[in-house]
C-alpha cells in the first residue's frame, strides 16, 4: 500500500471516518479486468465495518468481479472552494476515503435482507411503514429480468484525506480578491 503523499491532509480520526462512510450518499467502485479500468458510481451502506452495495446479477460489473474480486471503493464529498489572494493557494475543502479490499457476493438471505433494509433506512428513512420482507429480496426481478445481487467489500486497508473548510476563506458569489488580505 502506498502512503498518502500529502500527509498533512491524512485523516486518522476513526470516528470521523466511520461517520463519513455512514452518511455519504455515493461511492465509486473501481474494478479492473484485463482490458481496461472500470469505475461505477453506486449507492452503498457502511455496516459492520464493511461496504455493501447491490445491483443486477449480470452485466459487466458482475463479470469483472467474478474474474477479479480486488476492488477500490472511493467516497468523496466536496464542501466548497477556499479562496486565497495567491491563485496557486486557492483550494477545495473536502473529505475522501478509499477502501481497498476483496469483494464477495452475499449469499445468506438474512444478511442480504438486513443490508437492503439498511439501504432503505439510509436513502428513504421513515418512508416504509414496515421492514423489508426476506421474500421480496429473494424473489425480486427487475423489468429487464435480472435478480438483485448484493456484495460486500472486506477492507484490507482504508485511507482518508481531508481539507476542512476555512470559513474565513470560503468562496461565495460576489466575493472578490480585492477584499481579501494575506
Amino acid at each position: 500500500m502506498n502512503p498518502i503523499r500529502f500527509s498533512l491532509r491524512e485523516c486518522q480520526d476513526n470516528t470521523k471516518i466511520m461517520s463519513f462512510l455512514e452518511n455519504a450518499r455515493i461511492g465509486f467502485l473501481g474494478l479492473s479486468d484485463k482490458q481496461a479500468p472500470y469505475v461505477v458510481p453506486l449507492n452503498f451502506v457502511w455496516f459492520n465495518e464493511v461496504i455493501y452495495f447491490h445491483g443486477a446479477d449480470s452485466g459487466r460489473k458482475t463479470s469483472i468481479l467474478s474474474q477479479n474480486p480486488e476492488t477500490c471503493f472511493t467516497v468523496c464529498e466536496e464542501y466548497g472552494t477556499i479562496t486565497h489572494p495567491v491563485p496557486a493557494h486557492t483550494d477545495t475543502a473536502y473529505m475522501s476515503v478509499m477502501i481497498f479490499g476483496q469483494t464477495e457476493r452475499v449469499t445468506d438471505l438474512n444478511e442480504a435482507t438486513q443490508v437492503m433494509q439498511h439501504m432503505l433506512d439510509k436513502y428513504v428513512p421513515g418512508y416504509y411503514d414496515r421492514k423489508l420482507a426476506k421474500n421480496h429480496v429473494e424473489k425480486y426481478q427487475s423489468s429487464l429480468g435480472s435478480k438483485t445481487a448484493i456484495y460486500r467489500i472486506l477492507p484490507n486497508s482504508i485511507t482518508a484525506k481531508e481539507n476542512p473548510m476555512n470559513e474565513e476563506r470560503a468562496f461565495y458569489p460576489g466575493r472578490k480578491v480585492t477584499g481579501d488580505t494575506l
